[in-house]
């Protein structure tokens, strides 16, 4: 079910305070940078937060190295109905909605997925770079995807957890976030929709909602490419209180394939309405068991 069903996932920054905490410099009122008030500011070229980072690094690999070796055995010895599986990748640049979670540095992620019928639950792990002491974000979720005629529907709850986080002035950085979406074939093109909503978003600043329109084709066939397609997305952020910044809209294009076992993503990322924020560009390499 991968982590992509359940996590188109985190609004990430409303200029001035997610600035601060996704790596980027904060903006006062006339729109200029501030100095960082973050005391490792160097993200990962910081020669303090450099071996906390490397240290989770390496915690992360080890546990997701295991996923090849006791998903099968866990889910044949446990019985489970349903279908068990794992996914594990390495990105060049952990994008979220437009915004870099790694200094625009390299991530390890993974984790596990369970779906019986119309129910699936999974967790999900990255590691991150937010210039503080916060090196890995954790996902959990659980939902349902019925199906009517061509339609597709997928509707659930997804928390997301940063477990050696410090808290923000304005609060914790975990939060809540419940989601719907429907998606259908239209021609040859899968087109979709979804919206999420958090009742008390990131750093515990209030309501907070994101709507995403996507639009993808499988051209597999055409090309005699394992997994060749094109897709790309287009959404909204908005915030019920903008003391911190303004709304703002981020878009992705990217194209996929599958070579030698693994599945590749290569993909450039933008947004619309955040100050200094800049373009982004990422290639996956993933797996899944």
């Amino acid at each position: 079910m991968a982590r992509a069903r359940a996590r188109d996932r985190s609004y990430n920054a409303i200029n001035s305070l997610e600035r601060v905490l996704h790596g980027l410099s904060p903006l006062n009122a006339d729109g200029a940078q501030l100095a960082r008030p973050l005391p490792l500011a160097g993200g990962n070229n910081h020669p303090t937060n450099a071996g906390h980072a490397s240290m989770t690094k390496k915690t992360l690999l080890t546990g997701l190295l295991l996923i090849g070796i006791i998903t099968p055995g866990t889910a044949a010895a446990e019985g489970l109905p349903g279908e068990l599986s794992a996914n594990v990748a390495l990105t060049t640049n952990y994008v979220f909605r437009g915004i870099t979670q790694t200094d625009e540095g390299s991530a390890i992620q993974g984790g596990f997925d369970y779906a019986q019928g119309i129910f699936y639950a999974g967790t999900w792990a990255s590691s991150v770079d937010f210039g503080d002491d916060t090196t890995m974000e954790l996902d959990l979720y659980a939902g349902l995807t019925p199906t009517y005629n061509l339609l597709t529907f997928d509707v659930g709850v997804l928390y997301y957890a940063y477990p050696d986080s410090p808290d923000l002035p304005t609060g914790e950085q975990n939060f809540v976030e419940f989601y719907g979406g429907v998606s259908a074939p239209v021609g040859p093109v899968e087109v979709g929709g979804s919206l999420a909503y958090s009742p008390d978003f990131y750093g515990e600043i209030g309501e907070a909602i994101y709507i995403q329109l996507t639009a993808g084709v499988d051209l597999s066939e055409e090309t005699g490419i394992e997994g060749f397609g094109i897709d790309g997305a287009y959404g909204f952020s908005r915030f019920d209180d903008n003391m911190l910044g303004d709304d703002y809209d981020d878009w992705n294009v990217g194209v996929t394939a599958s070579f030698f076992g693994l599945d590749f993503d290569l993909r450039y990322f933008g947004t619309t309405g955040l100050s200094g924020n800049g373009d982004n560009i990422a290639l996956t390499v993933s797996k899944t068991f």
